[in-house]
């Protein structure tokens, strides 16, 4: 093996190398049951990362305007929670936020479908720590999404 293919298999990482070795991992979503692309399928990152900016954007916004006179610490926690009441409210009843909307993606639950408001207040708390959100498992879910049971599908 020379220098590019150890480099190569490096940055493509153990998914790659494991697929090469002969590993069937099949499509994101499977486990879960739900078809491989098109309605109901999983939403790719670009799209949650989309929605998740501008839904950002949007929780700016309001705290910018609404709350503060002028942009310090105070705005971007007070945005922070306006993002929290924002998830929990719209994601526990119509199963998307504004930016969620905007690109195509809804929240589901594993079982029943319907988020109710107890999962989205779960998932909305682990969104706003973030790291459970940068935690995917193969399906492409974050962390927050596998403890509240819940998927991103696409609308």
């Amino acid at each position: 093996m020379d220098k590019r293919q150890a480099i190569g298999s490096w940055l493509s990482g153990p998914r790659a190398a494991a697929e090469d070795a002969g590993v069937d991992f099949g499509y994101r979503g499977e486990q879960l049951g739900l078809p491989e692309e098109g309605p109901g399928s999983i939403a790719r990152p670009g799209r949650r990362l989309g929605a998740l900016a501008v839904d950002w954007g949007l929780c700016l916004l309001i705290a910018y305007g609404l709350i503060t006179d002028g942009y310090d610490q105070a705005t971007g926690n007070w945005a922070l929670l306006i993002l929290f009441l924002l998830h929990v409210l719209t994601l526990g009843t119509a199963g998307f936020t504004p930016g969620k909307r905007l690109f195509g993606v809804r929240v589901v639950a594993q079982d029943t479908g319907t988020v109710n408001p107890w999962r989205a207040a779960v998932r909305s708390a682990l969104l706003c720590l973030a790291l459970p959100a940068l935690i995917w498992d193969r399906d492409g879910r974050g962390l927050h999404d596998r403890l509240a049971r819940t998927v991103e599908v696409r609308i």
